[in-house]
């Protein structure tokens, strides 16, 4: 039977059996003295918080659990229960690979695989999910993986040395993990709902979770379009992007000072950041895309492989070639188009910049969540049409497409291969 393979990130744990795909969050609910993970019990987060752990995989140890939480005595066995379940709801696969943070400390790392060996499968492979994520992205000397887990971010530093890429530092940025991001977003929506129309959601724990639960898809139509809106209990408000600036600045502030001025690195971006006004162009970063981490997986599975040996925490892995053919086996991987890398306008190639390209009249092409380009409109903007069709903010645009503004300019996105 095929390996699993399995993303320990507490934000959303995924585990890939075959063609099925799971993912689950760290949050752990306690029901009628049993224990529910994930979705379900991130739904309940504001409407039963006693019942709630989100701690339990950033803080693996066995420390009495306080504050308690039906009959588990500490945090090891909620992460017992989580991955019983996890391995319940993937078909029972007898053997995983496991992706770690390098935020998982040597005792926690022992702990977990001491807790492995009571579960019914085996783990027969491990290795550090930001040496996995940047081994696709390895075109440059040095590479800064920003990871944002649910109660910090981490920062990872990996290096190129000659064909393979290795963990060099590892930095830990206390308070910008998801939560208090989510925190800093909900806030300015709860301010916009009382200015404009006196209600606020927080004052009740029903439409408190009204309000988080519509959170990804405001965060998702924010980053598309200048404005939104969202509607809590019968209210609607509108929220700008602007209003995320708060939430953007906060994890800006933590990440800038610990990256290097020099130009000899890259910072690759979890999807979730890229979200937040002016992170990614910022920090001039590239996004991941959703399949990396499986990708990873498939491409380096031979050699992470352990059975017949004590497990070693893999930190250095070969850098795959950018020229390479990235489908994993087992055909779980869809093909990616080709991006736009320049902008052809009277017969000049301009390169497309991550921290916007200038297309006049207000209109600039920014980085979108998927790693491609989008359409950002200032204040002003003038019309533009994307092949004769009118644009919008935000709007997506693809490689071969033709932009015109309205005094007749015409440019056109192309790819220019090196």
């Amino acid at each position: 039977m095929a390996v699993a393979w399995l993303d320990l990130h507490d934000s959303n744990l995924q585990l890939w059996h075959g063609d099925l795909h799971l993912s689950s969050p760290g949050y752990a609910l306690l029901e009628a003295g049993q224990y529910c993970f994930g979705q379900n019990a991130r739904a309940a987060a504001r409407l039963r918080p006693r019942d709630i752990s989100t701690r339990y995989w950033w803080q693996l140890n066995t420390a009495a659990l306080q504050p308690a939480l039906g009959p588990a005595r500490h945090t090891a066995d909620l992460v017992h229960a989580h991955l019983q379940a996890l391995h319940r709801d993937a078909g029972a696969p007898d053997e995983l690979l496991l992706a770690a943070p390098g935020s998982m400390r040597k005792e926690q790392v022992a702990l977990l695989l001491g807790i492995i060996q009571q579960c019914p499968f085996a783990a027969v492979g491990l290795v550090n999910r930001s040496v996995a994520l940047a081994s696709l992205y390895a075109d440059q000397e040095r590479v800064f993986h920003l990871e944002v887990q649910l109660h910090q971010a981490l920062l990872s530093e990996v290096r190129r040395e000659g064909t393979e890429v290795t963990l060099q530092k590892v930095t830990a940025l206390p308070g910008s993990g998801l939560l208090a991001l989510q925190e800093r977003v909900v806030e300015a929506a709860a301010g916009a709902f009382i200015r404009q129309t006196r209600f606020d959601p927080r004052r009740r724990a029903e439409t408190e979770q009204q309000l988080y639960d519509a959170l990804p898809g405001t965060l998702r139509a924010l980053h598309e379009t200048s404005e939104t809106s969202l509607s809590v209990n019968g209210y609607h408000a509108r929220l700008t992007r602007g209003d995320l600036q708060a939430a953007g600045n906060m994890l800006l502030d933590s990440v800038v000072g610990n990256l290097p001025d020099a130009s000899t690195h890259g910072v690759l971006l979890d999807p979730v950041a890229a979200l937040l006004p002016d992170v990614a162009t910022r920090l001039r970063a590239r996004v991941l895309q959703p399949g990396d981490m499986q990708r990873a997986l498939a491409l380096h599975e031979p050699q992470l492989l352990q059975r017949a040996e004590a497990l070693v925490f893999v930190e250095r892995l070969p850098a795959v070639a950018q020229d390479a053919d990235h489908s994993p086996p087992r055909d779980v991987a869809e093909e990616q188009p080709m991006v736009a890398t320049h902008l052809l306008c009277n017969a000049e190639a301009r390169a497309l910049t991550p921290d916007g390209t200038p297309l006049g009249a207000g209109w600039s092409l920014v980085v979108a969540a998927d790693g491609g380009w989008r359409l950002r409109a200032g204040a002003g903007a003038g019309a533009l049409a994307r092949n004769t069709t009118p644009c919008r903010d935000g709007e997506p645009v693809a490689n071969g497409d033709r932009l015109q503004l309205a005094d007749g300019t015409e440019a056109q996105l192309i790819r220019v291969s090196d």
